[in-house]
């Protein structure tokens, strides 16, 4: 086995740093929920990430000369490698945990803030990766890559998350029909937006 591994470098694993910028208060253990988010992808898919960049509200100046206008807060912002400056990550504080909204919202906010920021993570590494690491995907085909990718991890997290809690034992037997009923709506929707 030693002669298989001599020469090889050992693989290094870094942690992505994490700077705080927002000004008002964030949940407690809000960075052990983002390395737990990016420790659950693979090394491979996270690699070259700098930093995350934790925001108030993300104010780009890219963003005033989008042909489409935003509706809301943009919640995440990936900022690819330029000359020599790594990848990194902005998040948007306020558009996840809404301080200026009311307390019914802010409490929702707050109380959905892991599975938010997991979803949210997700994405931006699904553009770091589709967009550096994948090659082969064509520009055109980019978002649907990335939200499918999105979607995939943030479902397998959640049932990650949610082993052995007696919400998922009394669920799961529900789950089939929850998502053809769920197919069903966005399908609905579609069709009333045309």
């Amino acid at each position: 086995m030693a002669i298989a591994t001599a020469g090889q470098k050992a693989a290094k694993t870094t942690k992505v740093k994490i700077e705080n910028t927002a000004t008002f208060p964030l949940p407690k253990d809000y960075e052990a929920s983002i390395h737990k988010a990016l420790d659950f992808l693979p090394v491979e898919q996270t690699r070259g990430i700098e930093r995350i960049k934790l925001v108030d509200f993300i104010n780009d100046p890219r963003l005033k000369n989008m042909d489409v206008p935003v509706k809301g807060d943009l919640p995440g912002l990936y900022h690819p490698r330029v000359q020599n400056s790594a990848p990194w990550f902005e998040i948007s504080m306020g558009a996840l945990l809404q301080p200026t909204e009311g307390r019914a919202k802010r409490f929702m906010a707050k109380s959905g803030f892991k599975g938010n920021v997991a979803g949210l993570i997700f994405s931006l590494v699904g553009q770091h990766y589709y967009l550096t690491l994948r090659h082969s995907v064509k520009k055109t085909g980019l978002e649907p890559q990335i939200r499918q990718y999105a979607e995939k991890n943030l479902r397998a997290w959640t049932e990650k998350q949610s082993e052995g809690s007696w919400r998922a034992k009394i669920f799961k037997p529900f789950r089939p029909m929850l998502e053809r009923w769920a197919k069903w709506l966005n399908k609905k929707a579609a069709q009333s937006k045309k």
